[in-house]
């Protein structure tokens, strides 16, 4: 693997759920001290956290409230082995969903013990918002224009995630995302029902925004390091100040990645390094990108290949 130098200019992305796996980060706890650092602070966070990631059950890791913060720690271990062997920092960084907390931790806005605990109270809150059954996820592949305008017709469901220029995630009502659906298909646009245990990023969110608020707005924000795109607005931010309403906005708002990644191109980055484990978003760079040069850190591996 050719790795990033020093001529680079890098954004750091933060996977969001659906990329855990049992054994996340072990073989970076192992080699790497700092690594072992994140997780023995995630696990005094967090007691029996540590357990979850190296050993499952994959179905207790799943839980929202499990995999949010069990990826954070994942994420931030990876980042943290990379940076201390290869000396890099990124210019920017971005964060899909709950990376973007991840993101925050690296630009030394949240401490990794808030976002821990955020992420753990986050995903609590979201899961408990709407109840097993009344909400459904869709992704949908075709024109996003089209998704707009037919989630505009009907009550009870929105787009959730502008994931690539073909791919939009909806979220809602169940019945509202299975006529939105039935609308699209009908369209010439391809509907996947998600597996997922609740609606996120739409309205139906709304108690477990309401929830952290409170959480959010007592953490502690230091300054940044280098900026952060926020999910909701697509746009750079380095004022602390905003952090709380932009992480609670976002529980409800769609996450805008085609634009974020979109912003992070017109900074003049040219290299996308994602942390933590799988390769979603380091594909979906490639869709929003062509061309442009992905690297994925999330094993021992992967850091030393890039360190040498």
């Amino acid at each position: 693997m050719s790795g990033p130098n020093s001529t680079n200019r890098i954004a750091a992305l933060f996977p969001g759920q659906g990329s855990h796996a049992v054994g996340m980060g072990a073989d970076l706890a192992a080699a790497f001290p700092v690594a072992e650092a994140v997780y023995a602070e995630a696990e005094t966070t967090l007691p029996g956290l540590r357990a979850l990631i190296e050993t499952g059950p994959i179905e207790d890791l799943t839980l929202t409230a499990n995999q949010q913060p069990a990826l954070v720690a994942a994420s931030l271990a990876a980042y943290r082995a990379w940076q201390e062997k290869t000396g890099q920092t990124p210019e920017v960084a971005a964060g899909h969903s709950l990376g973007e907390y991840s993101a925050l931790v690296a630009a030394g806005v949240l401490t990794l013990t808030d976002a821990l605990r955020l992420t753990r109270t986050r995903g609590t809150l979201m899961q408990r918002a709407v109840a097993p059954g009344d909400g459904a996820m869709s992704a949908i592949m075709g024109d996003p224009a089209v998704v707009a305008e037919v989630c505009g017709g009907i009550d009870g469901v929105q787009p959730a995630n502008f994931n690539a220029p073909t791919q939009t995630v909806i979220s809602g009502a169940a019945g509202a995302v299975a006529e939105a659906s039935t609308q699209l298909r009908a369209r010439g646009l391809k509907a996947i029902p998600l597996k997922v245990s609740a609606p996120f990023h739409c309205a139906l969110m709304a108690p477990a925004a309401t929830g952290l608020s409170p959480d959010l707005k007592a953490a502690a924000y230091g300054p940044f390091a280098f900026p952060v795109v926020a999910n909701v607005t697509a746009e750079l931010t380095d004022d602390p100040k905003r952090v709380p309403e932009l992480l609670e906005r976002q529980i409800t708002g769609a996450v805008r990645w085609v634009e974020t990644i979109q912003t992070l191109a017109g900074k003049g980055v040219d290299t996308f390094i994602e942390f933590g484990p799988g390769e979603v978003l380091s594909g979906l760079v490639g869709r929003i990108v062509p061309g442009a040069k992905t690297v994925n850190v999330g094993t021992a591996a992967d850091v030393e290949a890039l360190g040498a």
